[in-house]
């Protein structure tokens, strides 16, 4: 906001006396918040700092100790400079302990070789200072107008980071307050150095008041929260102190957000749609800076054991439509990210479709996977249960990987295994492709035309006559090949007496043409009923037609 030293001798006015810089160079860097005339030796108290001090020199000390006295108080108060007429007590030059002190100082000491009138000066300068003020102020204003537009938008956290980045040019980080990174931009610098070390770098940050800058760091920190809940803190990289108007942009950005979240509170968390970004990044084309940007969450990608887990609502005893709302599932990612936080589990935790969680798990090379597994899934059975759904869930176990182009096919592999384990017999706490056997074949294929079409040819009859008659054969052929072929369990399973069950199996051969005691038909109508319910489970998915053609 206030002009330099060096900016204040560039004025015309000042141009005119032919100034000359004798010492303390080094200071003319030095602010300007003020233009004092002063023709006395004890001026210093009557300072505030920041004053650009103008003299004749026809009262100061004629010894060489009350000089360097002089100078020590002005700098010591924080003057940013003194400048001297040489015409009326020195004509050629200032004293040599003058010059030596402002070196010694660093304070600007500055001769004008003609006659100035000083009240020009003062006002040269103090209209500079003015229309720097001016400046800042209409840059201020433009600053509100912008975030108050985003604000009023609805705009989401990175629009709101991009706007800083631009309007200050400055690399900006939105991080918790447990130093995670939740979203950036570098403004045009590289993301990994912006980012490298960053929760190190951070907890070395600290600052007592909600907008302070770090010189150590060269970090402009504002807390950002609303209503007494503060949850993250707003970063600005500027190696130098920064200006006003930057503080404005960061206090207005940091309200932005907090609106925004207070806003969206009913959709997923801003650390969930963090984490969402990078999954998706991990499901296609992993950008280079990925593993910086997910070690900056807290969750390192390199020299680690890395594992895919999907979890999905089980389908006992809620409707198949509620299972795939949004609102089920972000519930299930906050469980699964509470679930991994207790056991103290680097996790990636997100919903990246309409079917289920994914979470990449972030293990030491030598950690034991087997016991983590068991306590994690252990822990989002229990967190699932306490959800205001109270749903309980398949967790499926991909292929553990070591580096961060594989972790595509480890997540990929969780999520067909839990599909297939939604109807596996058993209660385990996990599934690998290993448990889910048959149907975790038949899931990997259920895309397959040709899968599809060998289910419509063997249940074809079957479920037509179901629809056309209202009867419920494909139910009671299930029970029997769950069953094992087993013709009383069956019937027990399907709530009929034996003499009924056996005649509605009578009626599935005369409709099918087949015989069930022979095992390959069996096989084969199973195979077929597994396909069937995928198909149910998955909208996407083509299905066996309902009525035979």
């Amino acid at each position: 906001m206030y002009p330099t030293v060096a900016e204040a001798l560039a004025l015309p006015v000042v141009r005119r006396g032919e100034p000359a810089v004798v010492a303390g160079a080094a200071g003319m860097g030095r602010r300007v918040r003020w233009v004092h005339v002063a023709e006395v030796a004890d001026i210093a108290h009557l300072l505030r700092g920041g004053e650009l001090v103008l003299t004749t020199g026809i009262a100061l000390p004629d010894d060489p100790d009350g000089l360097r006295r002089y100078v020590a108080d002005l700098a010591s108060v924080g003057a940013s400079g003194l400048v001297v007429e040489l015409v009326r007590r020195w004509s050629d030059e200032v004293p040599g302990a003058l010059v030596a002190a402002a070196e010694q100082h660093e304070l600007p000491l500055v001769t004008l070789a003609k006659e100035t009138r000083f009240v020009s000066v003062t006002e040269a300068v103090v209209s500079l200072i003015v229309d720097a003020q001016l400046a800042e102020l209409r840059a201020a204003e433009q600053v509100h107008e912008a975030f108050t537009a985003l604000t009023v938008a609805g705009a989401e956290p990175a629009e709101v980071l991009r706007e800083v980045a631009r309007t200050a040019g400055l690399p900006v980080v939105l991080e918790t307050l447990g130093h995670e990174v939740l979203a950036y931009d570098a403004a045009g610098q590289d993301p990994t150095s912006v980012l490298a070390d960053w929760g190190q770098r951070s907890r070395a940050v600290a600052v007592s008041e909600r907008t302070a800058y770090h010189e150590q760091a060269g970090w402009l920190v504002t807390v950002v929260g609303a209503r007494g809940a503060d949850w993250g803190r707003l970063v600005l990289l500027s190696p130098e102190p920064p200006p006003h108007r930057h503080v404005v942009v960061a206090e207005r950005a940091a309200s932005a957000l907090a609106v925004h979240r207070l806003v969206a509170r009913d959709r997923e968390s801003l650390e969930r749609q963090t984490h969402r970004t990078l999954l998706t990044q991990l499901l296609g084309q992993p950008p280079h800076d990925l593993p910086t940007r997910a070690a900056a969450l807290g969750v390192p990608l390199e020299r680690r054991q890395l594992v895919g887990v999907a979890i999905r609502p089980g389908t006992a005893s809620v409707p198949a439509q509620a299972l795939a709302s949004q609102e089920v599932l972000r519930d299930l990612a906050e469980a699964t990210a509470l679930a991994a936080r207790r056991v103290t589990v680097p996790a990636l935790v997100g919903v990246v479709d309409d079917t289920s969680v994914r979470a990449l798990l972030s293990l030491p090379a030598q950690a034991g996977l087997d016991g983590v597994l068991r306590r994690l899934a252990r822990e989002v059975h229990r967190r699932a249960a306490a959800t205001q759904h109270a749903l309980p869930v398949v967790v499926a176990v991909g292929t553990t990987v070591t580096a961060v182009p594989d972790v595509r096919r480890s997540l990929g592999e969780a999520a067909h295994v839990a599909g297939a384990a939604l109807r596996s017999s058993g209660n385990r706490l996990y599934h690998r492709l290993d448990d889910v056997r048959l149907r975790g074949l038949l899931h990997l294929l259920r895309e397959d035309e040709r899968v599809v079409a060998f289910a419509d040819r063997e249940l074809g009859p079957l479920l037509a006559r179901d629809a056309n008659q209202g009867t419920r054969l494909v139910e009671l052929l299930r029970c029997f090949c769950e069953q094992g072929g087993n013709k009383s369990a069956a019937a027990a399973a399907a709530h009929l007496s034996r003499t009924a069950y056996y005649q509605q199996l009578s009626r599935i051969e005369q409709v099918l043409g087949v015989s069930l005691e022979d095992p390959e038909s069996v096989l084969s109508l199973y195979v077929a009923l597994l396909v069937q319910e995928m198909g149910e489970r998955d909208p996407q998915l083509p299905r066996p037609p309902t009525s035979a053609t």
